[in-house]
C-alpha cells in the first residue's frame, strides 16, 4: 500500500462513517456509503491484507481509517488464526500493545475500544500457545503505573479481557472456550480483580492527583472491572445475560481473603456513598454480587455471620441516611440488593445478625416510602416485594427463640404495614392517574411490572391472611356499594353518556375495583394444597374474598346483559376479572369429578378417578375434599357447578357483548381453552348450560365477534376449544349434540358459497364468509387427534364441500387474506399428525384427499404464475406473493410426506393429479430468486423441504428435469447447505444424500432415472466434487450447529464419486505446511480405516463417529 492508496482508503472510510459521497480521480460517479462498505469489507477477506492494515494504523491520520483497519484485523486474526506461526501472533500482539501505549491517550474511544478488543482476541486465541499471552495482566500493570490516561487505558484493557475470556467466540466450540476460560480463571482473573481494587484504593486515598473528570472515568472503569470479575462464569453454567436476577457467585476458595476482608466491603460502600452515578450504581452492583457469593466460601458460620453483619450495617446506614437514593440508577440497584439479600442468606442467619430488628424497620420504612411514591419506582417495587415474600416464606423454618427476641412479631407488624401501604397506594394511584389527564403512566398498563408484583403478593398476604383479607374487604365492600349506586343511576345508558363528574367517579371506582380484583385473584391463586397448609382454614378466607369478586362479576354481567351491551365496565376491569377466573380455575376447579363421585348415591356412574379415590378414601371424604367443600359452603353461591356456570356465563357474555375488543376476546378464549384442556374442568364444562349454548350456536348471529375481520384468528381458537370439548369422552352425549349437528352451520355456509357462480363468489360480501369458514375449519381440524375424529370430519366435507376449495383458490387467488386462510386450513387438513389420516385398506379417501390438495395447489399456482412478477425491491413482495407460495408448498409437502397415499396409482391409471401438482409446485419454486429464497425463513423451509421430498420420493420427476433447471435446483441446495438455520442445512444435506445414495446403489442398472442423472452429471462433471468440498469445509470450518446435518451425505458422496474425495484431499494437503501435511494424512487414514463400501446404517453410524473425531483432530492444527 502506498500514500495514494491510503488516501483512497481514508476517503472511503470518511464516506462510510459520515455519509458524505467520495469522488476519485478518473471516476465520474461519486462513491456511496454502500459502495464504500463493500470495498472496505474486502480488507477482511484474506490474511494477505494484514500488512495493509498495519500500514494504515502506522501512517493514517484518519481515526475512521484506523478503526476499519483494527476491525479488519480482528476478523482476519479470528478467521485465519491457524495461518500464523506463534512468533507472528506474539509480534502482532506486541505491535498493537505498543501502538496503544504510544498513541492510546490521543485516540477516540471507539478506536481505542476496537484496538483493545484486538489485543484481547489475540490473547484468547493464543492463550495456550505461549506464556507471553498469559502475561497480559502483568504487561497492563505498566499502563497502570504510568500517567492517569494510561491507567484508564489499562483498566479498559482489563475490562475487555475479562469479557473476551468470559463470552464464547463465534466459530469456537464450547469445549475450547471453557478450557481457555478455566485457565484464565485460575491463572489471571484474581490478579485482575486485585488490580481493580488497588486502583479504587488509590482513588480513595487520594494518591492519584488529577482533574475530577478523569478521576470519575478511572473510578467507573475500576468498578466495572470489579463487577465483571465477580460476574465471571466461574463454573461454566453459561448464565442467561438477559435476566437481572443474580445467581450464586461461585468464587474460588483462593479469593476468600479478599472477599471476606472487611476493607473490600467498606471500599465499595465508600464509593457508593461518595460518588455519583454511574460510579455509585456500579459500586452498588458490585455490592449485590459480593452479597451473592457462595455460602461455602466462608470457613465457618462465625465468618459468614461477620460478613452478613457488615452487609446489614452498610445497608442500615444507607437506609437511615438515604444515601444516594435520590438517583434513579442507585435506587433501582439498591432495591435489587434488598431483594437479593434474603435469597443468599437464611432467615435464621439474618435474625442473629446485630441490628436485625432496626434493619427490618428501616427496610419496611423504605418499602413503604417507595410504594407511596409508586410513580417513580414502578419497575423496582417487585424487588422489594420479593424481599418480604422471601422473609415470610422462611418463618416456619426458624425457631421463635432464635436470634433477636420477638423477631416474628416484628416481622408480622412490618408485613402488615407493607401490605396495607401497597393496597392503599395502588388504589390511590387510580385517582392520581385519572386526574393527571395523561401526565402519569398507569401502573395497570405495565403488564410486566404488574405480573411481577402480583406473583409475590400471595406469599406476603397469606402470612397475615386474616388481617390483610379484612383490610381488602373493608375497601371492597364500600366500593361495591358505590359502584352499585352509580350503575343504578346510569341505568342502561353508556358511561360516556353520563355527566363528566359521574364519568370520573365511575372511572375511579372501576379502577380501584380492578386493582382489588387483581389482588384477590393473585392471593386466591396462591392457595397451597400441600398437607402442611390445608388445615389452617385459609379456604374460608378465600371464600370471603371470592364471594365479593364473584358478586362483582354478577353485577357486571347483569349490567351488560340488561343494557344489551350498551352499559359496560372498563376493559381493564374485565381483564382483571379474567385474571381472577384463571387463578380460581387453577386452584378450585380440579376436583369436580371427585366431588361429583362422592356426592353420588349410586355407584354406577363412577369415573375411573372416582373409583380410585373411593378405594383410597373408603373411610370418608379426604382432607382435600373437606377443604373443597368448606370453601364452597362459605362462598355461599351454590355448589361448584353453579359457580363454574357463573364464570363460564360471564365469559360467554364477553364473547357476545365485547366483539370489538380483540385483546379481551383473546384472553376470554384463552381461559376457555385452558379450562377445556384440564381433565376435571373439561368434564365440568360439559355439564354447563352455557357451554351447551356455545356448542349449538357458534355463529355470528349469536356471537358478533365472529363477524369482525380483526377477530379472524380468534375464530380458530373458539372452534378448536368447542371441538375439543365435543369430542372428549361422552362429549356428544353430555352436550346433546352430534359432530354432524355441530358442523351444520359451517356446512350450510359452504353449500351456499359453493352454489354461487365464480362471479358471485368474488363479491366482497363473500370475503369475510370465506375467511370465517376456513378459520373455523382450521380450528376444528387442529383438535382432531385420532383416526375416528378425522374420519368424521372427512365424511362431512367429502364429496360435496371439498370442491369449493379449488374454486376459491382460482377465484380469490390475488387476495392474500382469503388465500392464506384457505391454505392454512388445507395445510392442517393434510397434516398427518399422530397418524390420524389413516383410512381403511380398501378406502380411496387418501387418494381423494390428495386430488383435492392437487386441485387447490394447481388452481392457485397456475394463477400465481400467470400474474406479472414483482420486483424484489417491492416491500410487500412477501405478503403479495411469497407468503401464499410458501404455504402452497407447505400444503403439498404435508400431502406428499403424509404417508397416506400410494402415489404409484396415479401413473398406473393415467391420473395427472400428482404430475400436475409437482409441475406447478416446481414452476412456482423456480420463479423465486435465490436471494429471496434465503431472505424469508418460512419460504426457505417450505422450498427446501419440497426439494428434499422430491429427491426422496419422486426422483423420476426430479431427474427428468432439463439439465439447466436441475443445476439451478442444485445451486440453491448448495447454497442452502451453508445456511445458519440447522433445519435448512439438514434438508439440503438429505437432498444430496438421496441423490448420491441413489447414484451409488443404481450406477450399474439401466433405469430411466439413472439415464437422466448421468446426463446431468455429464453436463456438470464437477457437481459431486463441489458438493464434497463444501461439505468438508463446513465440517472443518463451519458453525457447530451444522455438523450433524453435513455428516449425513458424506459417505454416500464419497462412495458415489471417490475421485471427488481424492481431489479434495489433495487440495487440502497442498494448502498445508509439510508438518501439517503429515498430521493431516494420518488423520485421513484414521477416518477411512474400517469403513466398508456400503450404505447400511451400521456403516453410516461408524463413519459419522469417525468424522467427529477427524474434525476435532484436524481443527487443532489446520490452517485456512
Amino acid at each position: 500500500m502506498d500514500a495514494q492508496q491510503l488516501a483512497q482508503v481514508e476517503a472511503l472510510c470518511e464516506t462510510l462513517y459520515t455519509g458524505i459521497p467520495a469522488k476519485f480521480d478518473g471516476s465520474s460517479e461519486p462513491i456511496t456509503r454502500n459502495d464504500a462498505q463493500q470495498r472496505l469489507l474486502s480488507l477482511q477477506t484474506d490474511a494477505k491484507f494484514i500488512p495493509q492494515c498495519q500500514y494504515i494504523l502506522d501512517n493514517s491520520k484518519s481515526q475512521y481509517a484506523c478503526l476499519v483497519a483494527s476491525n479488519s484485523l480482528i476478523e482476519l486474526i479470528t478467521i485465519h488464526w491457524n495461518s500464523f506461526t506463534v512468533p507472528q501472533r506474539i509480534d502482532i500482539r506486541n505491535y498493537v500493545l505498543g501502538y496503544l501505549a504510544n498513541n492510546g491517550p490521543n485516540l477516540q474511544d471507539y478506536l481505542v475500544l476496537s484496538l483493545i478488543k484486538l489485543v484481547c482476541r489475540i490473547t484468547k486465541l493464543g492463550w495456550f500457545d505461549d506464556s507471553t499471552h498469559r502475561e497480559l495482566a502483568d504487561d497492563v500493570q505498566k499502563f497502570l503505573q504510568a500517567t492517569v490516561e494510561h491507567c484508564i487505558l489499562g483498566l479498559k484493557i482489563l475490562n475487555q479481557l475479562v469479557d473476551e475470556l468470559n463470552i464464547p467466540t463465534s466459530g469456537r466450540t464450547l469445549t475450547q472456550h471453557r478450557k481457555t476460560s478455566v485457565s484464565f480463571r485460575d491463572v489471571c482473573l484474581f490478579k485482575v480483580f486485585q488490580l481493580g481494587l488497588t486502583s479504587l484504593k488509590q482513588l480513595q486515598s487520594g494518591t492519584i492527583n488529577t482533574e475530577p473528570l478523569k478521576k470519575s472515568v478511572m473510578g467507573e472503569q475500576a468498578l466495572s472491572l470489579a463487577v465483571r470479575c465477580l460476574n465471571f462464569d466461574f463454573i461454566g453454567t453459561n448464565p442467561d445475560e438477559s435476566t437481572e436476577d443474580v445467581g450464586t457467585i461461585q468464587a474460588p476458595t483462593s479469593w476468600r481473603p479478599i472477599l471476606s476482608d472487611s476493607s473490600t466491603t467498606d471500599l465499595l460502600f465508600y464509593f457508593y456513598a461518595n460518588t455519583e452515578p454511574p460510579q455509585s450504581s456500579k459500586a452498588m452492583e458490585a455490592i449485590i454480587l459480593l452479597s451473592s457469593v457462595r455460602r461455602s466460601l466462608f470457613p465457618s458460620d462465625k465468618d459468614r455471620a461477620a460478613f452478613l453483619g457488615r452487609l446489614i450495617n452498610g445497608i442500615r446506614e444507607m437506609l437511615s441516611k438515604r444515601t444516594g437514593l435520590q438517583h434513579q440508577d442507585n435506587y433501582h440497584q439498591f432495591c435489587r440488593l434488598l431483594g437479593r439479600l434474603k435469597a443468599n442468606y437464611q432467615l435464621s442467619e439474618l435474625v442473629k445478625a446485630e441490628g436485625y430488628l432496626e434493619w427490618l424497620e428501616l427496610a419496611a420504612s423504605f418499602t413503604v416510602q417507595s410504594i407511596q411514591n409508586w410513580q417513580y419506582s414502578t419497575n423496582s417495587i417487585h424487588y422489594l416485594l420479593a424481599l418480604w415474600a422471601r422473609l415470610v416464606a422462611a418463618v416456619p423454618y426458624v425457631r421463635p427463640e432464635t436470634g433477636a427476641r420477638g423477631h416474628v412479631s416484628h416481622l408480622e407488624k412490618q408485613v402488615l404495614l407493607v401490605a396495607e401501604t401497597y393496597i392503599e397506594s395502588m388504589l390511590g394511584s387510580v385517582e392520581s392517574v385519572i386526574l393527571s389527564e395523561g401526565g402519569l403512566d398507569d401502573p395497570l398498563d405495565d403488564d410486566g411490572s404488574l405480573k411481577e408484583q402480583l406473583d409475590r403478593l400471595p406469599v406476603i398476604c397469606r402470612f397475615q391472611y386474616g388481617p390483610i383479607a379484612n383490610m381488602i374487604l373493608t375497601k371492597f365492600d364500600p366500593l361495591m356499594t358505590q359502584y352499585r349506586d352509580i350503575v343504578s343511576a346510569i341505568g342502561n345508558n353508556s358511561t360516556s353518556a353520563a355527566p363528566p363528574d359521574v364519568q370520573t367517579r365511575v372511572a375511579i371506582v372501576e379502577g380501584q375495583l380492578t386493582w382489588l380484583t387483581y389482588m384477590v385473584g393473585a392471593i386466591v391463586g396462591g392457595h397451597s394444597w400441600s398437607s402442611a397448609h390445608m388445615s389452617e382454614g385459609q379456604e374460608t378466607i378465600d371464600a370471603s374474598l371470592s364471594r365479593r369478586v364473584l358478586q362483582l362479576s354478577q353485577g357486571m354481567d347483569y349490567r351488560l346483559t340488561g343494557s344489551n351491551g350498551v352499559s359496560r365496565s372498563t376493559p381493564e376491569l374485565e381483564q382483571a376479572m379474567l385474571y381472577y377466573f384463571q387463578n380460581f380455575r387453577r386452584v378450585y376447579m380440579f376436583m369436580w369429578d371427585q366431588m361429583s363421585t362422592s356426592n353420588s348415591d349410586s355407584g354406577e356412574h363412577l369415573t375411573v378417578v372416582g373409583m380410585m379415590t373411593a378405594k383410597l378414601d373408603s373411610g370418608g371424604p379426604s382432607t382435600k375434599q373437606k377443604v373443597y367443600q368448606r370453601m364452597f359452603e362459605h362462598l355461599g353461591m351454590g355448589e361448584h357447578t353453579a359457580v363454574a356456570n357463573l364464570i363460564v356465563t360471564k365469559m360467554g357474555n364477553n364473547l357476545k357483548y365485547w366483539p370489538e375488543d380483540q385483546d379481551l376476546i383473546g384472553k376470554t378464549l384463552d381461559l376457555l381453552h385452558d379450562m377445556a384442556q384440564g381433565y376435571s374442568s373439561s368434564k365440568l364444562l360439559l355439564t354447563l348450560e352455557t357451554v351447551q349454548f356455545l356448542a349449538r350456536h357458534h355463529t355470528e348471529e349469536h356471537f358478533p365477534f365472529l363477524g369482525i375481520p380483526g377477530n379472524a384468528r380468534h375464530r380458530t381458537t373458539f372452534h378448536s376449544t368447542l371441538t375439543r370439548l365435543l369430542l372428549s369422552p361422552n362429549g356428544e352425549e353430555k352436550l346433546g349434540l352430534t359432530f354432524e349437528q355441530f358442523m351444520e352451520p359451517i356446512v350450510n355456509k359452504m353449500t351456499q358459497l359453493g352454489n354461487l357462480s365464480p362471479t358471485d363468489l368474488r363479491q366482497e360480501q363473500c370475503r369475510i364468509a370465506l375467511i370465517g369458514v376456513f378459520r373455523d375449519l382450521r380450528g376444528i381440524t387442529a383438535s382432531l387427534h385420532n383416526r375416528k375424529t378425522y374420519g368424521a370430519l372427512f365424511e362431512v366435507l367429502h364429496p360435496n364441500q371439498l370442491p369449493l376449495l379449488a374454486k376459491v383458490a382460482d377465484v380469490w387467488h390475488d387476495q392474500t387474506d382469503v388465500i392464506i386462510s384457505l391454505l392454512r386450513f388445507l395445510n392442517e387438513f393434510c397434516h398427518n399428525k399422530a397418524n390420524r389420516v389413516n383410512f381403511d385398506q380398501s378406502s380411496p379417501n387418501g387418494i381423494l384427499l390428495f386430488r383435492c390438495t392437487s386441485e387447490v395447489v394447481c388452481a392457485y399456482g397456475s394463477r400465481l404464475l400467470s400474474m406479472p412478477a414483482l420486483s424484489s425491491n417491492d416491500p410487500e413482495i412477501y405478503k403479495k406473493r411469497y407468503k401464499g407460495l410458501a404455504l402452497a408448498l407447505g400444503v403439498l409437502n404435508s400431502a406428499l410426506g403424509g404417508n397416506y397415499v400410494c402415489f404409484g396409482v396415479f401413473e398406473l391409471y393415467n391420473d395427472r393429479a400428482l404430475d400436475s401438482a409437482l409441475d406447478v409446485a416446481l414452476r412456482m419454486a423456480l420463479t423465486v430468486p435465490l436471494d429471496d429464497v434465503n431472505a424469508y425463513p418460512k419460504l426457505s423451509k417450505a422450498y427446501y423441504s419440497f426439494i428434499e421430498i422430491l429427491f426422496r420420493s419422486h426422483r423420476r420427476t426430479a431427474f427428468a428435469l432439463d439439465t439447466t433447471v436441475f443445476m439451478q435446483i442444485m445451486a440453491t441446495v448448495h447454497d442452502g447447505l451453508q445456511s445458519s438455520d440447522a433445519s435448512i442445512s439438514a434438508f439440503c444435506a438429505n437432498t444430496i444424500d438421496h441423490m448420491a445414495s441413489y447414484y451409488f446403489n443404481n450406477r450399474s442398472k439401466d433405469k430411466i432415472e439413472m439415464q437422466y442423472l448421468t446426463k446431468h452429471l455429464a453436463a456438470q462433471p464437477n457437481l459431486f466434487s463441489s458438493l464434497t468440498a463444501t461439505l468438508f469445509n463446513l465440517l472443518l470450518y463451519g458453525p457447530p450447529q451444522n455438523h450433524w446435518a453435513v455428516m449425513r451425505p458424506m459417505l454416500s458422496l464419497m462412495l458415489a464419486s471417490e475421485q471427488s474425495f481424492t481431489q479434495y484431499k489433495d487440495h487440502l494437503l497442498s494448502t498445508q505446511s509439510p508438518e501439517n501435511q503429515a498430521k493431516l494424512e494420518e488423520a485421513l487414514n484414521k477416518l477411512l480405516a474400517d469403513v466398508s463400501r456400503s450404505l447400511d446404517n451400521a456403516n453410516r453410524d461408524r463413519f459419522t463417529q469417525k468424522l467427529t473425531a477427524f474434525r476435532v483432530s484436524a481443527r487443532s492444527f489446520l490452517t485456512l
